[in-house]
């Protein structure tokens, strides 16, 4: 039986949120970090209308959402989720006329569909968390078409912004915070992450890197925020008033030189990887 303290670092390094951080996660991460990047990566994999498409770890949606306009008419998309938290949070925003997503809570090691079901599988930022990511790779193949298209996309490795709050939370926050960062971008290598998908039996693999500057509110008014919707939320609502002060302090020295206008502009890339399922 595992301990709450595994509980707790499983929740840390494989982004489970608790209470209702799914709620501040669609507030703050979304517009800022991870939403940007979803037009590109709907580009790469060239959705078509009457397609069948699967969003893993789809979090609060915004991968499937923008997916669904694009294979209308008479396609469909299913988002898949381990956090029941994110899943409440996706079923509450409302869609255009016209426009579905079936939301289903499950596990991408064991994905809660029939072989063969869908035409393309995407996966946002959630091929690093997984503990098994072999098997997470071979169940969206399993669940593809032969000839069906996978398109996932990872971190290449920490932003300015990102190194900043690493530093920042283990001198003022815990080592334990700072740790809870590291796996978003333990999956930084194009050739890791080509063999990963060359393994599970994806053929015409590519991995395309991707470079966009992200436009973040100014540390004092996002930092806290942001904080508040990921993993690490409890550690830092448990720290102290000066600890906290300290840290935003922190983030305004250490980010000065990416201050543009409003708020600031960070440069961050990604690794988007494509294939084909071959027949198993």
């Amino acid at each position: 039986m595992k301990s709450a303290d595994d509980a707790e670092t499983a929740g840390l390094t494989r982004f489970q949120l608790q209470g209702d951080a799914a709620e501040r996660y669609e507030r703050w991460a979304v517009p800022f970090i991870v939403g940007p990047w979803v037009p590109g990566l709907l580009d790469l994999v060239e959705l078509r209308p009457r397609e069948r498409v699967l969003d893993v770890a789809t979090g609060t949606g915004v991968v499937a959402r923008l997916a669904a306009r694009r294979v209308v008419p008479g396609g469909s998309v299913s988002g898949v989720d381990l956090n029941e938290g994110m899943l409440d949070v996706a079923r509450r925003l409302q869609l255009p006329q016209g426009l579905a997503v079936d939301w289903r809570q499950g596990s991408a090691l064991a994905l809660p569909f029939p072989d063969r079901t869908f035409d393309v599988v995407l996966c946002q930022q959630g091929l690093q968390f997984f503990p098994e990511r072999q098997k997470a790779l071979r169940e969206m193949r399993r669940v593809l078409v032969a000839g069906g298209r996978a398109a996932l996309s990872v971190w290449t490795g920490a932003s300015p912004y990102f190194m900043a709050l690493r530093e920042g939370l283990a001198r003022y926050i815990s080592s334990e915070a700072a740790a809870s960062t590291e796996a978003a971008f333990s999956l930084p290598d194009a050739a890791e992450l080509r063999g990963l998908l060359e393994a599970a039996g994806y053929r015409d693999v590519s991995v395309h890197n991707v470079r966009m500057t992200l436009r973040l509110p100014p540390p004092d008014e996002f930092l806290l925020p942001h904080l508040s919707s990921l993993p690490v939320a409890g550690l830092v609502a448990a720290a102290s008033e000066e600890g906290c002060a300290a840290l935003v302090a922190h983030m305004k020295e250490n980010t000065r030189e990416y201050v543009d206008g409003y708020g600031l502009a960070v440069p961050q890339e990604i690794n988007v990887a494509t294939g084909i399922s071959m027949a198993g």
